[in-house]
């Protein structure tokens, strides 16, 4: 399988130039990345997919600074992020970068309100209050700030979470499999707050999904496979993916299957 080198048009938030990324070594050696190159365009919304074992979740934590790369580049806009101290990392994702992830992260002894300003008090920063409003009434919990995530449905808890992670106006907000712990209406809820954000605020995201429907609601789907960038498809929906999907384990399988001769 040759690796695809995926570019989009406009001005790039974030950006990944000829990344490798291996664990381990000797026989014991994965090499879960191999030579990817893909940019993420401002303003738009990106799903990543691939089978079990593609390299979607080590390219994500590589773009959003969790972790390191053995070989290549990382930019989050005009952010060198290779190479950066630890210091500098944590900066940057404080001040650049936004997060949602499957299990919520919330603290439990914070209130809604709290958890959504977590990241701004952290950083010292003076949250604008009229953006503030208009995050929380875009997610529904205008009624719900005073909770504390105990008190929340799922879905409640994950609307939290994205509007902590657009209340500081990052350059670019990861999601990693955001509805992976939801029922089908609280998903479909995140999924539309997430599609609202980009088409309303112009915020750009990239979210790790295995979900044919949740990829159906972004602009472009980046495809994965074996660690290399396969393919990509725009204007996405759930049966086009599912379809793509279904060829590529295919592949991997036929692959394996030389392997094992």
């Amino acid at each position: 399988m040759t690796t695809a080198v995926s570019t989009d048009r406009g001005e790039a938030a974030a950006r990944a130039t000829d990344v490798w990324k291996v664990y381990g070594s000797g026989e014991a050696q994965v090499i879960a990345l191999r030579g990817v190159t893909a940019e993420f365009t401002k303003g738009r919304f990106t799903a990543i997919m691939g089978p079990s074992g593609s390299g979607k979740s080590t390219l994500m934590h590589c773009l959003a600074g969790l972790d390191y790369t053995d070989r290549g580049e990382i930019h989050i806009g005009d952010n060198l992020v290779t190479g950066l101290s630890d210091k500098g990392l944590t900066l940057l994702r404080r001040e650049k970068v936004g997060f949602i992830f499957q299990q919520f992260n919330l603290m439990p002894t914070l209130t809604a309100e709290e958890n959504i300003l977590l990241p701004l008090s952290i950083g010292k920063r003076k949250p604008d209050r009229a953006w503030f409003d208009q995050v929380v009434d875009t997610v529904g919990l205008r009624d719900r700030l005073s909770h504390k995530p105990t008190e929340l449905s799922g879905g409640q808890q994950q609307r939290v979470a994205c509007a902590r992670a657009l209340v500081q106006r990052p350059d670019v907000i990861f999601a990693d499999e955001p509805t992976g712990n939801l029922d089908s209406k609280s998903g479909t809820e995140v999924l539309k707050f997430l599609r609202r954000s980009v088409d309303d605020f112009g915020q750009t995201i990239v979210m790790v999904t295995h979900d044919p429907v949740a990829a159906s609601y972004a602009d472009r789907v980046l495809f994965l496979a074996d660690g290399q960038v396969v393919d990509e498809m725009f204007d996405p929906t759930a049966d086009r993916v599912l379809d793509e999907l279904k060829r590529f384990d295919e592949i991997v399988g036929s692959a394996q299957g030389e392997e094992r001769r």
